[in-house]
């Protein structure tokens, strides 16, 4: 018997798709993957349609340091909160949001009619997200989200190094050996 799940076709109509609905507070959208097989065979790049109601943002604002995002809007209209600038979106737009700027974004839905696009990014193990509203840091390699604080280089390293330590075991071992 096998773990292993079956790949998802290469090919998926949306309407054919479930949207799920993640919505925490003022935060989160309804989205559906439209590219559930990406992943699955080695690729990195995924497509989502999202659905954003009125008074809704879908996550905070953010920059990446490793992902490009873009997003094209299909549908209604919103903001997008781009470093110090607001614009207004409406069907047709495409945003390019390149990782390494250090210039965060984030789009919200201040209208009565949903905001309907397509958000399209990769997904690097590797990834940093900084959130400059809450002084948060995403670090997906590890698996961790938080608050960093500045430190110097050597600051909580055991004294002496441990390394030291671990000699001393291997030489008492060959010397037990012997």
């Amino acid at each position: 018997m096998s773990d292993d799940k079956p790949v998802p076709p290469m090919i998926v109509n949306m309407n054919d798709l479930p949207e799920v609905d993640r919505s925490f507070g003022d935060f989160g959208a309804a989205f559906q993957s439209l590219t559930p097989s990406m992943v699955p065979r080695g690729g990195k790049l995924g497509i989502n349609r999202m659905r954003l109601a009125k008074g809704r943002t879908t996550v905070p604002f953010h920059y990446h340091l490793r992902e490009d995002e873009a997003f094209f809007v299909l549908e209604g209209r919103g903001v997008l909160r781009y470093g110090d600038e607001i614009r207004e979106l409406r069907a047709g737009d495409c945003v390019s949001c390149p990782a390494g700027t250090q210039v965060a974004h984030q789009i919200a839905n201040p209208f009565d009619d949903d905001l309907v696009y397509l958000a399209i990014g990769t997904s690097d193990p590797h990834e940093v997200c900084v959130y400059p509203d809450s002084d948060k840091v995403m670090v997906r390699g590890v698996k961790m989200l938080g608050h960093l604080s500045r430190k110097e280089y050597f600051d909580g390293e055991p004294k002496p190094p441990k390394i030291f330590e671990l000699a001393a075991k291997l030489r008492a071992d060959a010397n037990e050996k012997k």
